[in-house]
């Protein structure tokens, strides 16, 4: 490759804004340059601040589902990237749609982190310990109808904004515990947050949780040959079950939907679980098959739960 990003012709990465977005666009860069011998000046990381990063409605409390779904957290940042402003743009799986706007591709994922939800409180090690009728705080649905439906008497309260303002907020005593993804604490080092890891046995995760990926425009052949040398396809091949699986259930930001593929050998299994909003009924389900039929699986057990659970099940 002769045309490689220099200190004076960077390689433009756009990113959110939050202390995790940041650390998950540094190691995009920092793998790059390892990857090609690059110093990091030979990158620039562009800020770009998107409708769910709106102070406004982080402050209001509102719930993402008022605020919008799909598209909630990549809508600007695929814009700029559209536009030229930058190259590629590096994103939290977890908040991606299962399809991407037209002249863009998602096909580079990094190493997954730690898949598991934790749950953080300062005073119980366990979503069991907390007493009747303790206060919860997530901005999750997912988090929040697993939740309803393991422990109804909780009182489950919105707690947006960033992981660290959501500690604030916890620290504050707007609520008794919440649930953080350990990949973030993770990536930022934060071992002093007191936290236990759920097993995925009792919390399935949010799809693509603990993924990074990074997007780029379909006919730049430079993003598309360099993303390839740090691109992890054990991870796109967990994902690419997950994904379809969303995908099979139109799922959104207004949809409870957890899922979770782990691969031993040649065989990939996949937990799914799909649920109503307000905890009330939720239908969990697993399928295993050899790993080249993922995508396969992934829409086989959506339309298996959704068979389980009936017509009309999302409608709230």
């Amino acid at each position: 490759m002769t045309d490689l990003p220099t200190p004076q012709s960077p390689l433009k990465l756009g990113t959110r804004g939050s202390p995790l977005a940041l650390a998950q666009a540094h190691e995009t860069r920092d793998r790059l340059a390892n990857a090609f011998g690059l110093p990091q000046d030979a990158f620039e990381i562009v800020v770009i601040k998107t409708t769910g990063d709106d102070r406004s409605m982080i402050d209001a409390d509102r719930p993402l589902k008022e605020i919008g779904n799909k598209g909630l957290f990549t809508k600007e940042i695929e814009e700029a990237m559209l536009s030229g402003r930058i190259d590629i743009a590096v994103h939290s799986m977890k908040d991606m749609p299962t399809e991407q706007p037209a002249g863009l591709v998602l096909d580079c994922y990094l190493p997954r982190e730690d898949v598991r939800d934790a749950f953080i409180c300062p005073d119980a090690n366990s979503l069991q310990d907390l007493p009747q009728g303790a206060v919860v705080g997530t901005s999750s649905l997912r988090r929040r109808a697993q939740l309803l439906h393991r422990r109804p008497d909780l009182q489950v309260v919105e707690f947006r904004g960033n992981l660290q303002t959501r500690l604030k907020k916890l620290h504050a005593g707007v609520a008794r515990a919440t649930f953080l993804a350990c990949a973030g604490l993770n990536r930022l080092g934060m071992t002093d947050v007191p936290q236990s890891p759920i097993s995925p046995e009792d919390m399935l995760p949010a799809v693509a949780q603990g993924a990074i990926g990074i997007e780029r425009r379909v006919d730049d052949a430079r993003a598309q040959q360099m993303l390839a040398a740090i691109h992890d396809a054990p991870t796109a091949l967990r994902l690419s079950a997950e994904r379809a699986f969303l995908a099979a259930l139109d799922g959104s930001c207004e949809t409870p939907i957890a899922a979770l593929a782990e691969r031993d050998g040649d065989t990939l299994r996949l937990r799914g679980e799909i649920l109503k909003t307000d905890g009330s009924a939720a239908y969990a389900g697993d399928i295993s098959g050899p790993v080249d039929t993922a995508a396969d699986m992934g829409r086989a057990l959506a339309a298996d739960l959704l068979a389980q659970a009936g017509p009309g099940f999302f409608t709230h």
